[in-house]
């Protein structure tokens, strides 16, 4: 089975049990660069493994210690717009929690609704709204998924801890929903007025499979939002992805010194 080969494959290059993944969203892969003793394997190489066509998703597993933690980077993500189906979006997570990954750290880029978060904020996600209608199996090939009775699979404890945390350090952390659209067109004024009626934050167009499968497995889980652009109908000018992978790197030394945080501190809760 694709999972098992997966594994295989990884254990050619690598005999590491990672604590902690952490997939890394629009503009964000660089964050990798910050991984001690690395071990980068092609994920082009691994049987079963999803291509990701996306600018700024360069499709590498960074494998290696941060804060003297084990930790594996996945620097590149595949989403549904690009024709991929559940089982093979979600085959990160799975291959993660095949390897040992008991704590999730998912990334992303968004389109800020609520008005206060401007290009630049950092939202840790508290729920959100799966505006695709899709999930992942209960039961997908190679691995038997656990069902779940946590309300939310955002963990409440680690994300509580990761707002201490930012308190500390002066970094400025948000909390708020995040809306999983399909794409790969923004969206609509309408929707964006819609969303914000319905209590979104922000909006994107990942994490809500990678984090439902997760949750699925016993993972525990945070999501961080990096607000890169307002959302369509919000901002003058037109939306476009040079934009969020600018603001991504202008955010970077922050977001580098609060994962750097998070990973750290994860030990104690």
């Amino acid at each position: 089975m694709a999972l098992d080969a997966a594994v295989q494959h990884i254990r050619q290059h690598t005999d590491a049990h990672p604590e902690i993944g952490l997939i890394l969203g629009s503009g964000l892969g660089v964050l990798a660069e910050a991984a001690e003793d690395p071990v980068i394997v092609e994920t082009a190489g691994v049987p079963g493994y999803p291509t990701s066509t996306v600018s700024g998703h360069h499709g590498r597993l960074v494998f290696g210690t941060l804060e003297g933690r084990s930790v594996v980077f996945v620097q590149g993500r595949a989403h549904r717009y690009e024709g991929h189906g559940m089982e093979a979006v979600t085959m990160p997570v799975r291959l993660l929690h095949a390897l040992g990954v008991e704590r999730l750290l998912v990334t992303n880029a968004a389109g800020g609704i609520n008005p206060r978060f401007v290009p630049g904020t950092l939202m840790l996600l508290t729920d959100h709204l799966n505006w695709t209608h899709t999930a992942p199996p209960l039961a997908v090939t190679g691995w038997a998924a656990q069902a779940r009775p946590a309300p939310s699979p955002y963990d409440p404890v680690w994300r509580a801890q990761v707002q201490e945390l930012a308190l500390a350090e002066g970094i400025a952390v948000e909390q708020g929903s995040y809306v999983w659209v399909l794409g790969p067109s923004y969206e609509t004024k309408a929707e964006i007025r819609a969303f914000a009626r319905l209590g979104a934050d922000a909006v994107g167009m990942s994490t809500v499979p990678e984090v439902l499968m997760a949750h699925r497995l016993g993972m525990r889980v945070l999501a961080l939002s990096t607000i890169t652009n307002p959302a369509a109908g919000l901002s003058p000018v037109p939306l476009s992805h040079d934009e969020v992978l600018e603001v991504g790197q202008q955010v970077r030394t922050t977001l580098e010194r609060l994962i750097r945080g998070i990973v750290y501190s994860a030990r104690s809760c």
